[in-house]
């Protein structure tokens, strides 16, 4: 009985120390199997660490360059802020045209002046833009609604609107020329060749890159005049295009009944509101500040800013000069100091600094002006009583002959390449053949165009219509009640 307990007692000390290891080797493996797995965590979390810290130094090294942005953003706000104050001149140009022709035409001055820049923008982006700034010779390639093929640190779309209100401005000109006679159909013909055509054209060959500013080396301007054509903001390319068609679509429409006498003589035909008048000279007075500084397209820089405030300052100098030399001009004249006259020498020392107010002095802007406002009188003389031509708010004279002349005097009185300043007769003359070639442009398809609506459908309005207003003809309403 001893020696079976003994046994027994010896038998279960060895299963409890075999259940003792057991469950030692037991624990053991799982800390071990622990232990690895916590160390494979504590190892990615390094390596995610190391990671991300690359990826911050990376993103660090490429981080956005974000004076950059900010500074194509101020560009990029000047530019749109610059094309409203353009658009602002709109009702600028209505106003004057409706101030000086009479109230019976009030309302179709009006619509006119709309559908210049509602019918023109929709024309200009649908295929002028491309036009005018895609890839090709004589011409740009036409890109249908598409902007993606204008390339520039700017946006597109705001760059189309910027120069949008620029092509509106060409086509609104020929209104006041055509004021009071002529059928609203087919001034809405003309529209679509102005804003597809002519002024794409002729400002592809110019502002698009084309022949006439082209500065490469045996380029055409540069071997003939060793520098290119400058207009900075379109004394030619935009007053002077619209100046000349209007000049031709005047001319081919024929005087309003009762201009000429039958022996000849002009007789004025004063308008009803010279307050609409000057306060629209105002407003396009203010609305030249967008267009002449904003076609710097830059704000940002030390540069652009010194640019835009001296273009200021030379448009501004311009204006004013104009206006003054303009009164004295009439009283010297005619023997009064004409309000009308003057508010037209206000817009000719506008329209004749916008070519060189980049690059003339103070005192040079201050000659322009003064020029243009002498010139701008006796242009007005000159096409009403020697060429017979009724121009019934100055247009072509204001337009087209300021625009010619304040481009050609660029090259006269600018401080740099000018001929006064010691820079020799190549400007000079590539503001001249600039002028002209685009004039004559601009002028020819306006004869073809105009010559061709009359002789198919007629430009002009009956009799009746013109002498009881084409108003209610036209329109079915007045201006006033």
């Amino acid at each position: 009985m001893d020696t079976y307990k003994k046994h027994s007692l010896t038998k279960g000390l060895w299963i409890a120390i075999a259940i003792f290891v057991s469950f030692a080797f037991a624990t053991v493996a799982p800390a071990q199997d622990s232990v690895a797995v916590d160390s494979a965590v504590a190892a990615e979390i390094a390596t995610e660490s190391i990671a991300a810290t690359e990826v911050a130094v990376t993103e660090t090294v490429e981080a956005p360059d974000t004076v950059g942005d900010l500074v194509l953003g101020l560009n990029t706000v000047w530019m749109l802020l610059a094309a409203m104050l353009v658009f602002f001149m709109q009702p600028g140009f209505a106003l004057v045209e409706a101030g000086f022709t009479r109230v019976k035409s009030s309302a179709n001055i009006l619509m006119k002046n709309l559908v210049d820049f509602s019918f023109g923008s929709l024309l200009y982006w649908f295929i002028g833009f491309g036009l005018m700034f895609g890839a090709g010779g004589f011409i740009g390639a036409p890109h249908f609604f598409d902007l993606s093929f204008y390339e520039s640190d700017l946006p597109a779309e705001g760059f189309l609107v910027f120069q949008t209100v620029f092509c509106a401005t060409a086509a609104t000109i020929v209104s006041g020329a055509m004021a009071e006679r002529t059928k609203f159909s087919m001034y809405l013909v003309y529209t679509i060749f102005i804003s597809v055509l002519i002024y794409p054209v002729s400002g592809h060959w110019t502002w698009g890159g084309g022949w006439l500013m082209n500065g490469e080396e045996g380029s055409f301007m540069m071997e003939l005049f060793g520098t290119t054509f400058h207009d900075f903001a379109g004394s030619t390319i935009v007053h002077s295009v619209g100046g000349w068609i209007a000049l031709v679509g005047a001319a081919i429409l024929g005087p309003r009944i009762g201009k000429y006498g039958k022996d000849g003589k002009s007789r004025a035909i004063p308008g009803h509101n010279l307050v609409l008048a000057c306060l629209g000279v105002f407003i396009l007075w203010f609305g030249w500040f967008g267009f002449n500084p904003g076609s710097q397209l830059a704000a940002a820089g030390e540069a652009d800013r010194f640019a835009i405030s001296h273009v200021f300052l030379t448009t501004n100098l311009s204006a004013c000069a104009g206006g003054f030399f303009a009164l004295l001009m009439s009283w010297i004249y005619y023997g009064k100091s004409s309000l009308s006259l003057t508010l037209n020498g206000v817009l000719a020392g506008l329209v004749g600094i916008t070519a060189g107010c980049d690059l003339v002095s103070p005192a040079g802007a201050v000659i322009i002006g003064a020029a243009s406002g002498v010139v701008m009188i006796l242009a007005v003389d000159f096409i009403d009583k020697v060429l017979k031509i009724d121009d019934p708010v100055g247009a072509s004279a204001v337009h087209g002959v300021c625009g010619f002349l304040g481009t050609v005097m660029t090259g006269l009185l600018a401080t740099e390449e000018g001929l006064f300043y010691g820079g020799g007769a190549g400007l000079l003359g590539a503001q001249t053949f600039g002028a002209l070639v685009i004039g004559a442009w601009a002028a020819g398809m306006g004869f073809v165009i105009f010559k061709t609506l009359d002789k198919i459908h007629g430009l002009r309005v009956s009799p009746r219509i013109e002498e009881e207003g084409l108003d209610i003809y036209e329109h079915g309403e007045s201006a006033y009640n």
